[in-house]
């Protein structure tokens, strides 16, 4: 009878250091055999045959697969569902159990429920463990054990419960031992191979630096300057520890960036009880909205070329590199949704397709938020002037200038709508809306 194994499921942790679910696998009683799925499920409903992010999980992918090799194991790799997957691994191998990281999104939470049904048919069992996140479902919660939907008493609670418990790494490395052992090299799927090319597009690299972290507080508003981290991407794919980065910046005093970990922690907790924010507004009265959605005026916001130069450069930032600062991407989404009365879901997709950093949880949430309809959002009546915002933010226009190189050219289009006209109507519309009886 062949060797019973674990099978560990690599899936937004794409790394070997700090792995909580691969930590308790190693530690459990049977060789672990590492495992990643190219999910047709997910890969079938991409635009983009370019698609960066998929040439950024290749990459990783192809890297831990030559780590696991160095450590005398290897990595399979299935191109395919995971129904199929798993099928196809429980007929090669004896596996008595499968080890995972916990996904809070709508299809994993289907797909792991599936995945668990069909190991539980072969007698197999099924683990997850908590690892992108350092609060997650039912850990931060009032004290009538109901989930908040108001970000400050929430994060005045995550940082009254974080202590050196959670920000603990896993010590994976000292359990390498208990690897399952490979002579032989499995194949890995080529970017072709699914129908992809390999994008130009370059990604940061996932480097902590910490002087840049405590200085985020000062800097992180101005997008002609590099004050933001760059570490979404990294952290959306699990190529950098949740724990590692929040330890850095609680022992550096980052309180601002730290902020934003928690900002991430929230939206996972909302999507995980609140479910129906995917397709619908948290304030169900907002989804009485009546939207425009001018097909014209979309197709000028995603092109870059609204006449208003703020929106533009970051539009255009996005296509180019897949990223998009902070700051601009408040502006972008209060401008479709409150200049141009365009649906937010339409916004979401967009940010959804180019993205680099693209988690549900978290572009769902920004969202909603621009759009004044999700939990803890601006105010329907507040509408960002980009004038202003440039002012503030770009006042050199540095950012501008580097996106828009034709602004001041007669090839720059006007605005495509008027501020002081768009924003009346925008507060009357939501006004009518949200009076709806």
């Amino acid at each position: 009878m062949k060797e019973a194994v674990t099978l560990f499921w690599f899936r937004r942790d794409l790394r070997l250091f700090d792995n909580a679910g691969l930590y308790h696998a190693l530690r459990a009683d049977m060789p672990v055999q590492p495992v990643f799925i190219f999910d047709k499920n997910i890969l079938d409903r991409l635009e983009d045959d370019d698609d960066a992010r998929v040439t950024f999980i290749h990459r990783q992918v192809e890297k831990l697969k030559n780590e696991l090799r160095e450590a005398g194991s290897d990595l399979l790799v299935y191109y395919g569902t995971p129904e199929q997957a798993f099928q196809n691994w429980m007929d090669e191998l004896n596996v008595g159990a499968v080890y995972t990281n916990h996904d809070y999104e709508p299809y994993a939470a289907e797909r792991d429920a599936q995945i668990r049904s069909l190991l539980a048919k072969k007698g197999a069992d099924f683990y997850t463990a908590k690892d992108q996140v350092i609060f997650e479902k039912d850990e931060v919660l009032k004290d009538d054990g109901k989930p908040y939907t108001v970000f400050t008493p929430y994060a005045n609670k995550w940082r009254t419960k974080l202590n050196d418990f959670y920000l603990k790494p896993y010590p994976v490395e000292k359990y390498f031992g208990n690897l399952r052992k490979s002579k032989t090299s499995a194949g890995l799927v080529s970017l072709a191979g699914m129908g992809f090319r390999e994008s130009s597009i370059p990604f940061p690299d996932n480097k902590i630096d910490e002087q840049l972290l405590t200085e985020y507080q000062e800097k992180r508003d101005f997008p002609a300057v590099a004050g933001t981290s760059r570490l979404s991407v990294h952290l959306r794919f699990g190529t950098i520890s949740i724990r590692q980065v929040a330890a850095t910046a609680n022992t550096a005093g980052a309180t601002t960036w730290l902020n934003e970990l928690i900002w991430r922690d929230f939206y996972q907790m909302i999507l995980w009880h609140f479910p129906h924010v995917v397709g619908n507004s948290f304030k169900k009265e907002y989804d009485n909205i009546e939207w425009i959605n001018n097909q014209l005026h979309f197709k000028a916001w995603c092109d870059g070329k609204t006449g208003y130069p703020i929106v533009d450069a970051g539009m255009r930032e996005l296509r180019a590199t897949g990223f998009m600062h902070n700051r601009v991407r408040m502006i972008v989404a209060s401008f479709l949704t409150k200049h141009l009365l365009i649906d937010w879901r339409w916004g979401e997709a967009w940010f959804s397709r180019y993205l680099l950093d693209f988690e549900l949880a978290s572009n769902n949430g920004g969202w909603q938020w621009a759009a004044s309809s999700g939990c803890d959002a601006a105010p329907y009546f507040r509408v960002f002037n980009p004038a202003l915002q440039t002012e503030k933010f770009d006042p050199q226009q540095k950012y501008i200038k580097k996106w828009v190189p034709e602004l001041n050219t007669s090839s720059y289009p006007k605005p495509i709508v008027e501020h002081k006209m768009a924003r009346e109507r925008a507060i009357n519309t939501y006004k009518t809306a949200l009076t709806q009886k």
